[in-house]
This record gives structure tokens, C-alpha cells and sequence, in this order.
């Protein structure tokens, strides 16, 4: 199986959004394996309008009406985006009051652009393969938030758990709803879901409003897939071998009794093993394994210790801060290493912070997010990158970009590091007792920052355990938290 890295629900221009349709295919072809650009549709049940409702209604009037009259267009276009590189499916949304707010994703390039008032009807009368999601499901029951009396699993086999509105797992999960739609509500809540019986799987997007499909920070999707293209990620999708993550691309295997994650086991009363494996971006804090939604097994990162036998290590370079809130700073960057070699480079890229426009017209804004940020070459002995910031939004909410790399060596390994033409060769040893940060210029400066070099044991966990059945419906699933918040939730295996 290979792990695949997507966002199925995210937002340009085709509909209301910021940012053209090709700069966010090509941002997602800059970092992502697969994704779907959701257009904004239709609401059946929208508002009467009123002089207090007059700008939403005819907010969402004119983002439909240009969804409408550019569909074929828009097809076109992500049906030719689709090749070895990217995966792309065709998608769209619907609000709704009633059953919460559902994107529509296909793996067929006629799906067509109907209307309906239900994720049903909308799915069954499409006439192509589809699937849909329901998302930013904690907001308030009728509110746009997810309707679990009308939930039907195999319309919509995935949840969408987290993305820029917050994390929607628990009454007391990170990230927690502050848009102006409204606060988490605890009966909307993934656990809430599961706790009635339902059987569904985890995934995360962005929720993006400016074309910039898996922007760094705000949510991704990962399934395991037997093959890179369209129709193993969509069977991996239907078969809910997916998990979400809220910002690093954190690996994780779940299985129970070697069935993976959003299996659908027969009970037969037979012991049950646990087997676990998880390989961070940084410190791990903890790792939960639930059994019916209570800890039953947990894995404490304040044990996860720095190893002298270790030879793999893992580090960043991030890059960003300044006063620069409409100008691009750019940046370029390399690593090299020396006396050991390169495993990996992951990106972490951020665009510009956009949930929802705050103008009914938002032509004119095709390159808000045009940031050619990307890898520009890795090989053993090392790496090179240029990626784009601008401002941080405020003290808490940061547009720092970073990318992370993984080595092999010893702790005598030298490691070149440039960035901006800034240069500085440490050794693993060095890192690993401090990381370092420098500044553009004196005042209000862009700043990048070298974070101290983590070893394999701090960032890498895996175990196993047994445990029995309780005698009805059982679920398991896991939960992964770094010290840098980054979070990782692991669909569930369920025993009938």
C-alpha cells in the first residue's frame, strides 16, 4: 500500500472564492499526490430573503450562478489536470440546514451539476460513481451543522473531521469553532456519530476559499492506496482507508487483527491484537488507542527520549514573520549533507489565510495565491526549495511556510544549511543541543528559524496489544498529538 497525501474539499474562483482555477490545480500539484477543487453550488434551504439576510442570499445566488455557467468549463479543465502526478476528482457542495453542509466527489469527469435538497438524492441522481462528505460538521443541529438523525452511511461514508473551521472529533478536541458561523456544539461531534452505531472514516481538508488546495496547517487527507490514480484512491475512499491530519503529514498504520483502518469486522468472540505504527514530523506527545471511544492504551512522549543508537534523524527549516502583509517575500533554500544522506523532504506550504470572501464580487483577484512555492530538486546529499510568505495573521495564527527533512547519518553527519544566502554547517550533534534563527533585516524582519534536530526515537512509536471483546459493537481507532500541535485521527476498526 502506498501512503497518498489529498484535500477533496477546498475553494476557488469558479464559484465564490479567490484565486483561478489553474493556480490552485498547479498549487496542489507543487505538494499533493490527489484533489478535488469544490465549487460552491447550491443551498435548497437557504433563507427567506430579507433586508437583514439580503447579503447572504445574494452572496451565494451569484457564486452559484457562476458554478452554473462555467460547469463544463471546469470539468474540462480538472479531467486534463489528471495524470501520474495528481489525481484530480470532480466535486461540488451543498449547503443545507437540514442535513449540514455535503460535498459531492466523483471519480467520473461527466458528473453532472445537478440540484437536489439531500445528499441522497443529489448522489443517486448524479447516475456516475460518487460519494459525499459531510464537513464542518460540529457547528449547531439545523445550523449547518451535521443532522446525525438523517446521517446515512453509505451516502456518505466519509467525515470530514477537521479543517480551517476547527476540529469537529469531541467536545474537547483541539481547535475548537471560531468562525462567525458559530461554536462547536457537542451533539455534532464525530463521537457523537459513533457512539449511534455508524460506521464512517476520517478525513481532513482545508476548507481553503483562495486556490490553495492543501495550504499547510489548515487540514489534509491521507488514505493508504494500492496505487497512485484515480480508481485505487477511490477504492481506498469507499473502503475508509483514510485518516486526517491538521498539519504535519504524520504516518500512521492501525490495524486489528491485521485488518486496517475503517475495516468492518464479523464479532466471533475471538481475542483481538492491536498493532500500531506512528512516524512523526516532531516530538511526539501522546498516542491514544480508544476501544468505544475510552483510552485503552496510551503512549506518553514525555518516554519518547533522544537515542545514541539512533541513526535517523528529522529536523526543519521554517520560514516567514515580517511586516509584509500584502508583498510576497520569497525565499530559497538549501540543505546539504554530508557524512550520511538525505531520506526525505516534506513540504509544508502555506497560502494566503482565506475561509470566505468578504464580497459578494471577487473577480479580480485570479492571483491571490499564486505562489510558486515547491521542491526544486532532492537528491542523497541534499535538497533545495523556494517558497513564498507574507505577514503572520497575529501572535497565534501563523503564515510561516517550513520544510522538513529526514536523514540518515551519525551524530559527526555535517549539515549545510542556506537559506536566503544566509549559510551555516552544524553538525547532527550540534543540532540536536540547540536550533538557530536569523533575520533579513534589523526592524519588522523576515526571519527563518533551523529547529533543533530530533532523533528517530522521538518521533517514531510502534507497539502492539491485546485486547477482548465486550460483547456487542466494538470500535477502535487512534489518536495522534505532536508537542507542536500537530494532530493526527485515525479511522476506526468496527467489530458487528
Amino acid at each position: 500500500m502506498k501512503l497518498l497525501w489529498g484535500d477533496i474539499h477546498n475553494h476557488c474562483d469558479i464559484s465564490y472564492g479567490y484565486g483561478s482555477l489553474k493556480n490552485a490545480l498547479a498549487r496542489a500539484r507543487s505538494h499533493l499526490d490527489f484533489c478535488a477543487v469544490t465549487g460552491h453550488a447550491m443551498w435548497p434551504d437557504m433563507p427567506v430573503r430579507t433586508p437583514e439576510t439580503a447579503f447572504v442570499v445574494d452572496f451565494h445566488q451569484a457564486g452559484f450562478q457562476k458554478m452554473r455557467e462555467h460547469w463544463d468549463e471546469v470539468e474540462k479543465i480538472v479531467a486534463n489536470a489528471n495524470d501520474p502526478d495528481l489525481v484530480t476528482f470532480q466535486a461540488y457542495e451543498m449547503h443545507s440546514n437540514a442535513y449540514g453542509d455535503h460535498h459531492i466527489v466523483s471519480p467520473d469527469d461527466q458528473l453532472p451539476l445537478i440540484y437536489r435538497d439531500s445528499p441522497a438524492a443529489l448522489m443517486q441522481d448524479a447516475g456516475v460513481p460518487a460519494l459525499t462528505v459531510c464537513h464542518h460538521i460540529g457547528y449547531t443541529p439545523g445550523y449547518r451543522g451535521i443532522n446525525w438523525d438523517k446521517y446515512d452511511e453509505k451516502i456518505t461514508p466519509l467525515i470530514e473531521v477537521c479543517s480551517k473551521h476547527g476540529c469537529g472529533m469531541s467536545e474537547t478536541a483541539p481547535f475548537p469553532y471560531y468562525h462567525n458561523m458559530g461554536p462547536r456544539d457537542s451533539r455534532n461531534t464525530v463521537y457523537e456519530g459513533l457512539r449511534r452505531g455508524y460506521h464512517f472514516g476520517f478525513v481532513g481538508s482545508t476548507d481553503h476559499h483562495a486556490g490553495f488546495p492543501g495550504s499547510y496547517g489548515d487540514g489534509k487527507m491521507a488514505v493508504w492506496a494500492e496505487a497512485k490514480n484515480r480508481q485505487s484512491i477511490w477504492q481506498a475512499m469507499l473502503a475508509r482507508r483514510t485518516y486526517a491530519v491538521t498539519g504535519d503529514r504524520i504516518e500512521c498504520r492501525f490495524t486489528v487483527n491485521d485488518a486496517p483502518m475503517g475495516s468492518i469486522l464479523p464479532e466471533n468472540g475471538c481475542l483481538r491484537r492491536l498493532d500500531y505504527f506512528v512516524k512523526g514530523s516532531y516530538n511526539i506527545d501522546k498516542i491514544v488507542l480508544y476501544k468505544n471511544l475510552q483510552p485503552l492504551h496510551i503512549v506518553e512522549g514525555l518516554r519518547m527520549l533522544p537515542s545514541p543508537a539512533d541513526t535517523r534523524y528529522k529536523f526543519r527549516v521554517e520560514m516567514g514573520w515580517g511586516n509584509n502583509a500584502d508583498d510576497l517575500f520569497r525565499w530559497q533554500g538549501c540543505v546539504g549533507v554530508r557524512g550520511g544522506r538525505l531520506l526525505s523532504v516534506e513540504p509544508c506550504f502555506r497560502g494566503r489565510s482565506v475561509l470566505a470572501p468578504a464580497a459578494a464580487n471577487t473577480d479580480g483577484h485570479d492571483d491571490v495565491n499564486d505562489m510558486d512555492s515547491r521542491i526544486l530538486e532532492v537528491s542523497d546529499t541534499g535538497a533545495q526549495w523556494q517558497c513564498f510568505t507574507v505577514k503572520n495573521i497575529s501572535p497565534l495564527h501563523p503564515q510561516t511556510n517550513a520544510v522538513i527533512f529526514e536523514l540518515e547519518g551519525t551524530p559527526e553527519t555535517e549539515l549545510s544549511i542556506t537559506v536566503n544566502g544566509h549559510a551555516r554547517t552544524l553538525t547532527v550533534a550540534q543540532l540536536m543541543r540547540y536550533g538557530y534563527s536569523e533575520h533579513m533585516k534589523p526592524y519588522h524582519s523576515q526571519a527563518f528559524k533551523v529547529h533543533p534536530i530530533l532523533t528517530e526515537s522521538q518521533y517514531t512509536a510502534q507497539g502492539h496489544l491485546t485486547d477482548l471483546p465486550s460483547g456487542g459493537r466494538d470500535l477502535y481507532h487512534m489518536e495522534v498529538y505532536q508537542s507542536n500541535g500537530s494532530c493526527a485521527f485515525v479511522s476506526p476498526v468496527y467489530f458487528e
